[in-house]
C-alpha cells in the first residue's frame, strides 16, 4: 500500500501558500492578487451601495453576504501574510499590517455583537474604516508589476496610477459621507426626530399643534451652524464619489457646508492636484516615447562609451593600461576580430 509522507504533503501545501503571498513571479501569486483585487472592488462598491437606502432595503441580504465573504478572504490573506512574515511583530504594527487588520476588524466587531459597538454612529465610522482596504490595491499594483516594468513601463505606471486614483476616490468619498453626509442621512434624521418626540412627550408638548417642535434640523458639531435641506448634498457614498471625481478633476457642482466636510474637501483637492501632476508626467513620457523616440534606437548602447568600457576593464584587472591604449586606437572591426580570436 502506498503511503503518503505527511511532511512532504505539508511542504507542498505550504509551498502553494508561500508562493501565493511571497513569490511575486509565480502563477499562484498572480491568481491570488487578481482574486484579492476583484474582491476589494466588489466589497468597496458593496459598502458604498449600503448607504443608498432604497438599494439597501432591497438587497440587504446580498450585501451582507458579500461583506462576510470579502472579510473571510481578507482574513485568510492577513493570516498568511502574518505566518510567512520574516518578523511577525513588525508586520502587525507596520502600515500595511494595520491596513490589513482594519479591513477586517469592523465586521468582526459587529459580528461579535459587542454592546459598545451597537451605536449607529460608531457603525458608520467603522464602515469608513473599511475603505482603507482599497489601499491594498496600490500595494498589489506595485508588487505585481515589478517584473513588468522593464517590458512596458507606461502600462505599469498607468495601472499604479489608476489604483491610486480609485483609492483616493473611495477613501475621500467615504470620509465625506462620514464627516458631513452622516449628519443628515435617513438614519440620523429619523433618530433625531425620535429624540425630539421623546423630549416633547416629556415636556407635555402637543406635536400636532406644534409640528416645529419635532422637526429635526442637523447641526454642524464644530461650528454649530444649521444645515438647510438645499445644502444636504452628500446623502450617500455614491453621491460623494461623484463629487470626489469632479473635485479631483478640478470641477464640482456640490460643496460641503460643515467644517469637517471642508477639511476633507481641502485634502481631496490637494490629492487631486498631485494625481493630476503624476498623470501629466505619465502621459508626457508616453508621448515622447511614442512620437519622438526611434523604436529601433537602442538607448542602452549610448550609455557606454569606449573609454568607460576600457576604464571598467582596467579596474577589474582584465587588461593593463598599456593594452587599453592599444585597443583605443583600433577600429571597431579590428576590435571585433581581435576578441573573436580570444
Amino acid at each position: 500500500m502506498m503511503q503518503i509522507d505527511s511532511n512532504e504533503h505539508k511542504f507542498n501545501v505550504n509551498g502553494i501558500f508561500y508562493k501565493s503571498i511571497r513569490d511575486f513571479s509565480s502563477v499562484e501569486f498572480r491568481v491570488w492578487t487578481i482574486t484579492i483585487n476583484l474582491i476589494i472592488c466588489i466589497s468597496c462598491f458593496s459598502m458604498a451601495m449600503e448607504t443608498v437606502d432604497d438599494f439597501y432595503e432591497k438587497y440587504s441580504f446580498s450585501l451582507k453576504c458579500i461583506e462576510y465573504g470579502a472579510v473571510l478572504l481578507f482574513g485568510i490573506d492577513y493570516i498568511l501574510n502574518l505566518y510567512f512574515s520574516d518578523n511577525r511583530l513588525k508586520y502587525i504594527f507596520s502600515f500595511w499590517g494595520l491596513v490589513d487588520l482594519l479591513s477586517i476588524l469592523p465586521t468582526l466587531l459587529q459580528v461579535m455583537n459587542l454592546t459598545a459597538f451597537q451605536s449607529t454612529k460608531l457603525i458608520r465610522s467603522l464602515r469608513a474604516i473599511r475603505s482603507l482596504r482599497v489601499l491594498k490595491m496600490v500595494k498589489i499594483a506595485f508588487l505585481n508589476n515589478s517584473d513588468q516594468k522593464k517590458n512596458n513601463p507606461v502600462v505599469t505606471n498607468l495601472k499604479i496610477y489608476f489604483a491610486i486614483f480609485f483609492s483616493v476616490i473611495m477613501i475621500c468619498s467615504s470620509l465625506m459621507f462620514l464627516v458631513e453626509g452622516s449628519l443628515y442621512s435617513t438614519q440620523a434624521v429619523e433618530q433625531g426626530r425620535n429624540e425630539l418626540i421623546e423630549l416633547a412627550k416629556a415636556q407635555n408638548i402637543d406635536v400636532v399643534e406644534n409640528p416645529d417642535a419635532v422637526r429635526f434640523i442637523p447641526v454642524d458639531p464644530i461650528s454649530g451652524s444649521e444645515i438647510p435641506e438645499d445644502k444636504r448634498f452628500f446623502t450617500s457614498i455614491p453621491t460623494a464619489m461623484w463629487w470626489c471625481v469632479l473635485a479631483v478633476t478640478g470641477y464640482g457642482d456640490m460643496f460641503p457646508v460643515t467644517v469637517g466636510g471642508r477639511m476633507v474637501a481641502c485634502m481631496t483637492f490637494l490629492l487631486g492636484l498631485t494625481l493630476f501632476g503624476i498623470l501629466i508626467i505619465i502621459v508626457g513620457n508616453s508621448i515622447i516615447k511614442l512620437f519622438f523616440v526611434d523604436p529601433n534606437d537602442d538607448g542602452d548602447s549610448k550609455l557606454y562609451s569606449r573609454d568607460s568600457i576600457l576604464d571598467g576593464m582596467i579596474k577589474r584587472n582584465w587588461i593593463t593600461a598599456e593594452k587599453a591604449k592599444e585597443i583605443e586606437v583600433l577600429s571597431e572591426n579590428d576590435i571585433i576580430q581581435k576578441f573573436k580570436s580570444i
